[in-house]
């Protein structure tokens, strides 16, 4: 007797088939991963002094303003590295 997680796995497959990656795509891939995370730790690191300096000073509104943008970013960067994956998926 199937478990209800395989017997949704069969149906998702039939609707929507694994696609094989070749090793150059899973390349691609993996160094667009390592770049974008790249990026985001710098991003990071660059707000979160900022957070820091504006503490120290007592502003609070703009720890606040800074942990949105610190947000905001990581999302448009996340975002960003799935359309170049999905760019890579699709080429052949």
């Amino acid at each position: 007797m199937k478990s209800a997680y395989e017997l949704a796995m069969e149906r998702l497959n039939k609707t929507a088939p694994v696609e094989k990656l070749t090793d150059t795509q899973k390349k691609e891939i993996a160094e667009l991963n390592e770049k974008y995370q790249a990026k985001v730790a710098e991003r990071e690191i660059f707000l979160k002094d900022k957070i820091t300096d504006a503490i120290s000073k007592g502003a609070y509104d703009e720890v606040e303003a800074i942990e949105r943008q610190l947000v905001s970013e990581r999302k448009a960067l996340n975002e960003e590295l799935e359309e170049k994956k999905e760019a890579v998926r699709k080429k052949k």
